[in-house]
């Protein structure tokens, strides 16, 4: 792991964890390369991924100013575990595997170009359960070549903390779409709508670091609970 992107692991942490707190100044540039015993170009870089991605705003002559990622950050967008997502929130929430098969790659998948036909995969189907409510069911369908078996227990933790961790695959990017839609029978059975008619389905493809497809998912959320929000960040069109 580059330097670089070890130390702004570690000055996320601390922002996440509220021990720089929102609005304060992180340490100059010097005082951390110090710290870390690193060049200020390598603290640089570190700074530069905090900022593109909204955790500290940098304004000229003053230094870098720490922003409110627990306002800001955003909880369905990016790739981000059900598990990551619920600790930002920190909101009382389970997970119980539904589906968890090895079946024939689905014709849809295959007219995306994403699969071959009769390939197999793993279909992985997980209900939500935050604050005593089923409001997410995620289906997942995941290359059996990348992964083999899924134990039950360790994707009712996280599926990309086994993914990750366990298997060592590197999760790179991923292609993302949103629509809302009527529920469907699934739903119904599956998720306390509480007379909502109407379901927010969120799909994704995800490729790891070598641009293999690994995974599909689609997430469906009850409408009151589901919570759009994203991080901007302006980039100037000026032409010097």
């Amino acid at each position: 792991m580059n330097k670089f992107f070890k130390i702004y692991l570690e000055l996320r942490e601390k922002i996440e964890n509220r021990q720089y707190k929102s609005n304060s100044l992180l340490p100059s540039e010097n005082e951390l390369a110090r710290e870390y015993d690193v060049s200020r170009e390598t603290i640089r870089k570190a700074l530069l991924l905090l900022l593109e991605n909204g955790y500290i705003h940098k304004i000229q002559g003053k230094g870098s100013i720490v922003l409110d990622v627990h306002r800001y950050r955003l909880p369905v967008t990016g790739l981000l575990s059900f598990k990551e997502r619920r600790q930002f929130h920190d909101v009382e929430a389970t997970t119980k595997v539904i589906v968890n098969e090895e079946v024939d790659a689905p014709d849809f998948l295959v007219r995306l170009g994403l699969v071959k036909r009769g390939e197999k995969l793993i279909y992985l189907v997980r209900q939500r359960i935050v604050d005593g409510e089923a409001v997410i069911l995620d289906k997942d369908y995941i290359r059996k070549s990348a992964i083999g078996e899924l134990p039950t227990a360790r994707v009712e933790e996280s599926l990309y903390e086994y993914l990750e961790n366990d298997l060592g695959i590197k999760i790179s990017y991923g292609n993302k779409d949103f629509k809302i839609e009527p529920i469907s029978e699934e739903d119904s059975t599956y998720i306390d709508l509480n007379g909502h008619k109407h379901i927010a389905v969120l799909r994704s493809d995800v490729y790891t670091e070598g641009t293999d497809f690994l995974h599909y998912t689609e997430s469906r959320h009850r409408v009151d609970k589901f919570h759009f929000s994203e991080f901007a960040r302006r980039k100037s069109n000026r032409i010097n």
